[in-house]
């Protein structure tokens, strides 16, 4: 048994002129050790899934537990530490900060995980040296292609060696090839302590993962598991 999230009844509604009712009701268990493409139309709800699994947003209604204990939406400074230790997070755009290096990207959410700058330091020249950026750390974002910068936000997400990684669209304004070689960097972190959830429309990657999952009126509706 090595389910690590269980999704319960989990709903998010969004209340602006008229409410729109994204996911309904939704139940998913993921266990870690695997990758699980998640794809859907623009809307079906991708990224408001991965935005609460990661803790940043809170259902609507529903429960999500982690290792069998129940998250507290309300408990806004231990979600936070939680993330910070476990979760790593990777966007279709990139979200580094423009006026810090690859390294200095990297290093910071190693800091703000509480660890010693010297440490930090190490732990990320070792990680980006694995994802084949030994000789761009000291560039600036402005300085790397799509697919560097994205390495950057993996190795990033990575620092902190998270037990689940959130990528939502990564390689979305990426070129084909450009693409696969992300996909591949990112289905190559997966480890018996680890799984990832990787949104995308590009349904040739989804198809390479260990369960494809799609989301259809705000609900799981198909898998292609081989779990």
């Amino acid at each position: 048994m090595n389910n690590y999230i269980e999704l319960k009844n989990l709903s998010k509604t969004f209340f602006e002129k008229k409410s729109v009712n994204v996911l309904k009701k939704l139940n998913f268990k993921f266990k870690l050790g695997k990758i699980y493409s998640l794809m859907g139309p623009s809307g079906s709800g991708k990224s408001t899934l991965l935005n609460i699994i990661s803790l940043i947003d809170k259902p609507s209604a529903g429960t999500i537990k982690f290792q069998d204990k129940y998250i507290d939406f309300n408990d806004n400074q231990k979600n936070d530490i939680f993330r910070a230790g476990n979760i790593g997070i990777v966007y279709q755009q990139d979200n580094l900060l423009s006026d810090f290096t690859a390294l200095e990207n990297v290093y910071l959410a190693s800091l703000s995980a509480g660890n010693e700058k010297k440490v930090a330091i190490i732990k990320a020249k070792h990680i980006l040296k694995k994802v084949g950026l030994s000789n761009r750390l000291n560039h600036y974002p402005n300085e790397l292609s799509g697919g560097e910068k994205q390495r950057v936000s993996i190795s990033r997400a990575l620092i902190n060696e998270p037990n689940i990684i959130l990528a939502d669209e990564p390689t979305g304004s990426l070129d084909k090839k450009t693409s696969l070689e992300i996909f591949r960097l990112l289905k190559k972190q997966i480890n018996r302590q680890r799984l990832i959830i990787f949104a995308t429309h590009n349904r040739f990657l989804a198809n390479k993962s260990d369960c494809l999952l799609e989301i259809v009126d705000g609900n799981i509706k198909s898998t292609n598991a081989r779990v």
